[in-house]
Formats: structure tokens, sequence, C-alpha cells
């Protein structure tokens, strides 16, 4: 009777390792927070000069929002010079949660990047805040000059393959840098903006996909499906903000760059 009891605890104690496995796999699936700017195109022509532009915070395979606060900082970077665009921003909702919009025309040829620094989020899950510094960038009018430039914000992804005329299943190289300089060994997590729920993960790892900068912060990912790619790099801080139980916690800094990778078009 003793050897049966134990033989039960056993495989008590084997189910609870296993639930907290799954467990421990649904909360890390449900971390993958992406800041978002997507634009309605990444190219701007003569015959589409404008583009609307939705700021969000969300899990975009998932299609789960969260609310975004109005952001600390949103501007369109080009020529070397940053302009203003936060009292451009109108309410919005994505993903039924609270979201910014606006829109944009583009003026003369130019590669433009759209960055956002968003209001401090708490993420109790997390017991930490989440900042991220999130970019996009838009080609005009056929040039393509500057789009290796670094933004110059606190933390940034920084292409190494030109970030726009690219096709689904092309690599993109990056370079992870936090107050301008490169992060060796930073972990990037790669999620597709699964608009409308077109697909199913096989499995809760295939949510959010991760491949690691070497030790020049420099990264690859090859996206197999067309569509906006967001990746994220994410860092703790060195300085700390205070929860709403008034006691001091880590802050999450992402550095977050969507790009849009177009399918082949048939004549």
């Amino acid at each position: 009777m003793f050897s049966a009891t134990r033989a039960n605890a056993r495989k008590l104690l084997s189910a609870c390792v296993v639930a907290a496995a799954i467990l421990a796999l649904q909360i890390s699936a449900a971390n993958a927070h992406f800041g978002m700017i997507i634009p309605d195109a990444n190219v701007a022509t003569e015959d589409a000069k404008s583009t609307a532009l939705t700021l969000s915070f969300s899990h975009p395979f998932e299609m789960k929002g969260m609310d975004l606060e109005k952001p600390k900082a949103f501007s369109v970077i080009a020529d070397g010079k940053s302009t203003d665009l936060m009292g451009t921003l109108a309410p919005a909702t994505v993903m039924d949660s609270k979201a910014w919009k606006t829109t944009y025309t583009f003026a003369r040829p130019g590669v433009y990047t759209f960055a956002m620094e968003p209001t401090p989020y708490w993420e109790p899950e997390e017991d930490c805040f989440i900042i991220h510094y999130t970019k996009t960038m838009v080609a005009a009018f056929g040039e393509e000059s500057g789009w290796d430039e670094p933004a110059g914000i606190a933390t940034e992804i920084v292409p190494l393959t030109r970030p726009f005329g690219n096709y689904a299943g092309n690599s993109f190289t990056g370079q992870v840098l936090l107050n301008g300089k490169p992060v060796p060994g930073a972990e990037v997590e790669v999620e597709f903006y699964n608009r409308d729920n077109q697909f199913a993960a096989p499995t809760d790892y295939h949510i959010t996909q991760v491949v690691k900068a070497d030790d020049n912060g420099v990264f690859t990912f090859a996206c197999p499906l067309a569509g906006w790619w967001g990746f994220a790099a994410l860092n703790t801080a060195d300085y700390q903000l205070k929860a709403p139980d008034g006691t001091m916690k880590d802050v999450e800094l992402g550095a977050v760059l969507w790009l849009y990778f177009d399918g082949w078009k048939k004549q």
C-alpha cells in the first residue's frame, strides 16, 4: 500500500510539472508585446502621395490588443530632420483597444522614418513597465538613399537590408542599438501581423519567432509570408519607474521595427 501511495504521488508530481510547463509556455507566448506603426503602404507614388498610419500596442499574431495611451512622442524623420507629428494624432480603435491614427502627405522624394515613443505601459503579469520605441519606414517617389541611417532614438533596429521593395521569403538583416551602441547577443522576437486571423500557429512556439544577434548586435531573419512583420529587440533599462503600488520596478525597453514584404504579382 505504501508503494502504491508513492507511485500515486509520483504521478501527481509529474502531472503538476507538465501543467506548470504548459502554463509557462502560454505565459511566454502571451508576453510577446509589440508596439505598432502600420501605414497603408510602405511606398509613396505620384498616384498615392498620402498614407494613413495607425499606432497601436498588441500581440499581433494572436490579434489581441492592449490600450495605447497617447504617445509621449511621435515624429517623422527625413533628410536628417525630425518633424513633430503629435498634433496630428486622432483617437482610433485597433483590435478593440485604444489606438491612434494620422494621415501624412509626402511632399518630396525621400526615405521617411516614422518613430513613436509610447507612454510607459505597466504590465502586472511581468511585474515591469514596457516602453517600445517603435518605427517603420516609407520610401517616396523613387528615392531610397538614407534607409540605413539610425533615427537617433533611445533604442532601435537599424536596417542593413533595404527595408522596402522586398519579397516574401527574402532575408532581412538588422542591427540592434541601445543608446546608439550595438547590443551584443540581443534577443529579437519576430511576429507576423495576422490581420483577419488568416493563419493559425501549429504550436504556441510558432507564434513568436526568436533569433539572436551576434557580437555586433546584427541578426538575420527570413520572412516566409507576404505582409507586415514586426521585429522587437528587448533590453532592461538602467532606471526604474514607480508602479501603481508605489514600489520601483524595472523597465523593458523594446526596439521595434515594422516592415512589409510583398508577394509576387503575375502579369
